[in-house]
């Protein structure tokens, strides 16, 4: 029913530019309850409905896997924007478990690289702790790599470094511990501009699509292809000019008020509840 094939776990801190790996795709059964667990990305940030939440790739996976088989499927979302690792695993891990489901992902570890002084063993203890006791469980988890910042963020050469090296933990604990892993550092579209929010942190509503369907395809989910891979077409180059204007803005509007966030100690997370505590069904789309 599962796939623990995994693309080679080399170190790509050499090079921006690499090959899509070869990936082995086996079609799964059934999935009777779907967690998700970790931090804004999961919780569907800039993803936004009319109705003013947030929907996001966990949200849109669900819905990939109820429309593809013909047993429900219940979920849950307990990520919180803002939280480190060692708080996804110490506030959500063991809800999550208690849960029993068949299928997991566990995403963070952003918010510790983009501190100072982050603790990659620590990284490393979190991952490792997680994935082995949900294997163990022969719950499927899935995980995934993040892009190259450099052609997002304006600091995107300062993070390039240690978000290479957070991926090369997650691959090297998935692959240990039987954990599938979508390798997005290792897909151009992923670090194309036109997915990403204004924020320059976040996906926007058709980059949140494109990981669904890149998740759904690496779970071998019936009726979904590689299409989610290929790229948008050629945009017109911004001229320096702009290309400065436009990011003296993302400092103004975004940059400096997280800065100030973190100078005066406000969590992210205050105030702010799982979306999706407790499982529920998963209302198919009909397409």
């Amino acid at each position: 029913m599962r796939s623990n094939q995994f693309p080679d776990s080399q170190n790509l801190l050499v090079t921006r530019k690499v090959l899509a790996p070869l990936v082995t795709i086996v079609s799964v059964g059934t999935y009777r309850r779907y967690v998700a667990i970790g931090d804004s990305t999961t919780e569907g940030l800039e993803d936004r409905t009319e109705q003013g939440g947030h929907r996001g790739w966990a949200d849109r996976l669900a819905e990939h896997i109820a429309d593809a088989q013909d047993g429900p499927l219940e979920y849950a979302n307990l990520a919180i924007r803002g939280l480190r690792l060692s708080e996804i695993r110490s506030g959500q891990f063991d809800i999550a478990l208690g849960f029993e489901p068949d299928l997991m992902t566990i995403v963070g570890g952003v918010n510790d690289v983009l501190r100072r002084g982050c603790d990659f063993a620590a990284l490393r203890t979190d991952f490792a702790a997680m994935f082995a006791e949900a294997r163990a469980r022969d719950i499927t988890v899935l995980t995934f790599t993040m892009p190259d910042p450099t052609a997002v963020n304006p600091l995107g050469r300062r993070l390039q470094g240690p978000m290479f090296r957070l991926n090369d933990i997650i691959r090297a604990e998935a692959e240990r511990y039987g954990a599938l892993v979508l390798d997005f550092q290792r897909y151009p579209i992923a670090a194309d501009p036109r997915m990403w929010f204004e924020d320059r942190l976040h996906a926007n509503s058709p980059g949140h699509e494109r990981i669904a369907a890149a998740l759904a395809w690496r779970l071998g989910v019936a009726g979904v292809d590689k299409s989610w891979a290929d790229p948008l077409p050629d945009a017109e180059a911004q001229r320096p000019r702009q290309r400065l204007a436009a990011d003296l803005d993302w400092a103004v509007r975004y940059l400096t008020p997280w800065v100030s966030k973190g100078i005066r100690r406000v969590p992210l997370s205050r105030d702010i509840t799982a979306k999706r505590p407790v499982p529920s069904v998963v209302a198919k789309s009909g397409l």
